[in-house]
């Protein structure tokens, strides 16, 4: 039999204090960490909302760091960032928000830059097998349909 740490809710607060001050969270992490620690609902509740009120929880902080990081990191598409933030719960509002921290003319370089880089990266002699590795590689991480199959059509004609 395992036994688990209990927590009083002064310490599940400064925990949770801890976790929120060393990166953004969103209230779905929060919560399931509470649900881990094994916090009964009325002290989630609490926590969330003391959090909340002393800034170490904020949504649309949270949305628009996420959407720069994994834009600037690991070059993901506005649909891959929109997904991963549905995941989360984050609300509309939220995300369209978050959506305008990319800027318009770095996104299309980013695409660009990545789309050739990929492109050379491709051994595949078959023009057919060659696209269609492109197009899955920019889909997956998120590009627009149109912007990749124009890109595809201009890079390999």
């Amino acid at each position: 039999m395992t036994i688990h740490k209990t927590y009083t809710l002064s310490e599940a607060t400064k925990k949770l204090e801890s976790y929120c001050a060393y990166q953004e969270r969103c209230h779905k992490e929060v919560v399931d960490k509470l649900h881990l620690m094994r916090m009964i609902p009325e002290a989630i509740d609490e926590i969330v909302v003391h959090l909340i009120d002393t800034n170490y929880l904020n949504e649309e902080r949270f949305a628009k760091s996420f959407a720069r990081g994994k834009f600037n990191i690991k070059k993901w598409g506005r649909k891959r960032i929109t997904l991963e933030l549905k995941q989360r719960n984050i609300s509309r509002f939220n995300i369209k928000t978050a959506m305008e921290e990319i800027d318009n003319t770095s996104y299309l370089e980013t695409f660009d830059i990545l789309a050739n880089k990929r492109l050379a990266q491709i051994t595949e002699t078959n023009l057919l097998k060659k696209r269609k590795k492109l197009a899955e590689y920019l889909l997956y991480r998120g590009w627009e349909r149109d912007l990749v199959y124009s890109k595809i059509r201009e890079l390999i004609p």
